[in-house]
């Protein structure tokens, strides 16, 4: 094991944590995936060795990212985002639409879908922390800084939230946390808060989800009015968030056990949006603070990268992505539990999905080669003391 962490540079903790939940993550999809395998007439195997496949690739990623200097990411964020906003572009008028939602795009030859919107999130992000390490002296001013700021949140947020409303929404509250933490003025916060605002409401207003938006908000809000028979979940407003409860609710403290349970054969996704629902279900209440634990815990070694950071780019990107997972995760597990809308946002580097754990293993690399840079100037730091400390001691014996 050593010889492994050796190898492997950045937080320790941080890879740990990423083992666990990629480990917890073949148990949790292979135990829920049962009736899409009998539906597409598969075997679950099939699915356990996707899924393996996919976190594979994705550990595989994480630590080529990690191996390449942080610095190098504020050139390429330019690139990615001129390579997402045509792309978000392109998925809104041609991409695959799934409940009345574009989202994905088929790539060709391999006959694979890819969600544009995990793309789009690591392109803002780190566009954002090479703006505001940049622009710190001039942070104030409307033209040089605020105006593109701004206008690469926005375009952005209303080219994803066209089709994923909620992904749109975490990405724009984890812009504004970049913007509190990049000293732009409460001013500026509020205009690009109030300018988000009408865009969501024209959204929701307008957009080709909008019916959508409003039963689930419905549901939410009117629980009390929704029967608890067995209702198909394409009539029923709380079909999902009912049957994600009552896996809650017959967990208990220590759950039923590894692949006991019900409720998988009865969500319409146990295996993606309401997999913490069936993690409790089968590991308990334990299970579910074990994993919010590890989340916390993950946030915290990021936070700790950002107070160690000597670069304001690092600093940003290590906040910036790092706030982005948790949040994500924190908006899973509320819906799962029954304080938040449905939103179809999966818990990352749990749920069943490709272009979800890839892009987060992406993330996670950037943040380990921003401690990894950290660490290397630590060892240089300390390389250049030592000589000085033998002077001063051969110095005192003489």
């Amino acid at each position: 094991m050593e010889q492994v962490f050796s190898k492997l540079k950045g937080d320790k903790w941080i890879w740990i944590i990423v083992i666990i939940l990629s480990g917890w993550s073949l148990l949790a999809v292979y135990s829920s995936v049962g009736t899409l395998a009998y539906k597409e007439g598969k075997g679950t195997e099939l699915y356990l060795v996707k899924h393996f496949s996919i976190i594979v690739a994705g550990l595989v990623l994480m630590y080529l990212s990690h191996k390449l200097d942080y610095k190098w990411y504020a050139g390429i964020s330019k690139l990615l985002m001129i390579i997402t906003i045509p792309l978000l572009l392109y998925t809104l008028l041609f991409g695959s639409s799934v409940n009345e939602a574009s989202r994905w795009v088929t790539i060709p030859v391999i006959n694979q879908t890819f969600q544009t919107s995990d793309l789009a999130k690591l392109a803002l992000i780190t566009f954002l922390a090479r703006m505001l390490s940049r622009k710190q002296e001039e942070i104030k001013d409307v033209k040089k800084s605020f105006i593109p700021i701004m206008g690469a949140v926005c375009l952005v947020f209303v080219l994803i939230a066209w089709a994923n409303l909620s992904t749109a929404l975490m990405l724009f509250g984890v812009s504004i946390l970049l913007l509190i933490i990049g000293r732009v003025s409460i001013k500026q916060i509020a205009i690009v808060s109030a300018g988000g605002l009408v865009l969501l409401m024209m959204v929701m207003l307008l957009g080709p989800r909008r019916a959508t938006y409003i039963s689930r908000i419905e549901g939410f809000f009117k629980t009390e009015e929704v029967t608890t028979s067995n209702v198909p979940f394409q009539e029923d407003k709380n079909y999902q968030a009912n049957n994600a409860k009552i896996a809650i609710a017959t967990g208990g403290l220590f759950g039923k056990g590894p692949g006991n349970s019900v409720q998988r054969n009865v969500l319409p996704h146990p295996y993606s949006d309401f997999i913490f629902a069936i993690i409790i279900e089968e590991y308990g209440t334990v299970g579910g603070v074990v994993l919010l634990f590890l989340y916390l815990a993950l946030m915290y070694r990021c936070i700790r990268i950002v107070t160690m950071s000597p670069r304001a780019f690092g600093a940003f990107l290590a906040a910036g992505l790092g706030f982005s997972l948790t949040i994500q995760a924190l908006a899973n597990m509320a819906v799962a539990v029954g304080l938040g809308p449905v939103t179809g946002v999966p818990l990352p580097l749990v749920s069943m999905g490709g272009t979800s754990i890839l892009f987060t293993s992406v993330a996670l690399g950037i943040i380990l080669s921003v401690s990894r840079s950290i660490e290397e100037l630590k060892g240089k730091q300390q390389l250049e003391e030592e000589p000085k400390v033998k002077k001063v001691v051969i110095g005192t014996v003489a």
